[in-house]
């Protein structure tokens, strides 16, 4: 069985609930944004379990993308690693995973629990609070195992969850390391501003594979204070970007930028020709009535553009296909997409 999809993150089970800005302020938390949990973080867990409108979603980043390009992609496209406890948590994100039919090839950790997220919901904000778990303790060598690297050598893109650049940037150099010999895509998503501010040198270490790096504006402005662009252009940041050093020339480097409901940015450079091209591309209209919930958005765009990539789709294509399913999912609860299932069709 061959996937043409790899994807590599940070599994985790979404805690959301609706808060109040006292809620946030209380834990020293700000609206749209993600952090990792620190100790005086810690007793949110125990008191939203409390909470009436309590919701458990199969969450992680990547995962989350995951399981949207499988979504899109026919049956058997995806496979997901990553590293959980072996607890009814871990049960819980394989049975959503399997609603969709994701292929998930864990790396089980005998005495360390799931990793847990909550997803505080503030109106149309949201801040996400990570307590890493099981999932910090990812090897590389899992991914060296007969049994998985078969599948890395089967694959056609990989897709990164930047998340995990706290966790194994070595397991994400293996993977790129082969994408580039290999002349396959290598997707990297930036996937919170924390990444480029305090895992600077895990992020650098890994760009030089990418041929696509993802990124929202917040993220396109930590990376450029983080890396004095003395600059908050973001058509200037993502030109920065798409010229840093590359593993594989043969292949150009774009820089996709999400603005939430302004245009999608993209910056694609040649490193053969020098060219360096620069377009927006309008996100899908949508009632804000019909809005039900913006946590995972972004998450839903990578994997419509992902999937855009893996059929062979053209940048505008894949762009166009990554607002399609973030307009879906937006109107569904948490990181989760509509059944029965909807199929694409071009709004180009």
């Amino acid at each position: 069985m061959a996937y043409d999809l790899v994807c590599l993150g940070n599994p985790l089970l979404d805690i959301q609930v609706d808060v109040e800005k006292e809620f946030l302020q209380k834990y020293d938390l700000k609206e749209n944004d993600a952090i990792l949990v620190e100790e005086k973080h810690m007793p949110i867990f125990d008191e939203i379990l409390k909470f009436d409108d309590i919701k458990l979603v199969a969450g992680g980043a990547a995962q989350n993308t995951a399981r949207g390009a499988q979504y899109v992609l026919p049956p058997k496209s995806v496979i997901y690693f990553g590293s959980v406890g072996k607890d009814v948590y871990a049960e819980k994100l394989l049975e959503a995973n399997a609603s969709v039919g994701l292929t998930t090839a864990y790396q089980v950790q005998d005495d360390i629990a799931t990793g847990k997220c909550a997803a505080l919901i503030n109106g149309v904000n949201r801040s996400l609070v990570t307590d890493l778990a099981a999932a910090n303790h990812f090897k590389a060598s899992h991914l060296e195992k007969p049994e998985n690297w078969k599948h890395v050598e089967g694959a056609k893109v990989f897709y990164i969850g930047g998340f995990h650049l706290t966790v194994s940037p070595e397991a994400i150099q293996l993977l790129g390391k082969h994408a580039a010999k290999e002349n396959k895509d290598f997707i990297l998503n930036f996937s919170a501003p924390f990444i480029p501010q305090f895992f600077k040198d895990a992020l650098d270490s890994c760009v030089p594979y990418a041929d696509y790096i993802i990124c929202n504006e917040s993220e396109a402005a930590a990376y450029a204070e983080s890396h004095n662009l003395g600059t908050t252009d973001l058509k200037e940041i993502a030109k920065a970007i798409a010229q840093l050093p590359k593993e594989n020339v043969s292949k150009p480097r774009t820089v996709i930028f999400t603005q939430g409901t302004d245009p999608t940015l993209a910056v694609t450079y040649d490193f053969n020709t020098k060219e360096i091209s620069v377009d927006e591309f309008p996100v899908h209209a949508l009632e804000p009535s019909k809005i039900t919930d913006t946590n995972g958005a972004g998450d839903a765009f990578a994997a419509g553009f992902t999937a855009g990539l893996v059929e062979g789709k053209d940048l505008k294509a894949s762009i166009d296909m990554g607002h399609w399913l973030a307009k879906l999912s937006i109107q569904e609860v948490g990181p989760s997409y509509p059944f029965p299932k909807q199929t694409y069709s071009s709004q180009l």
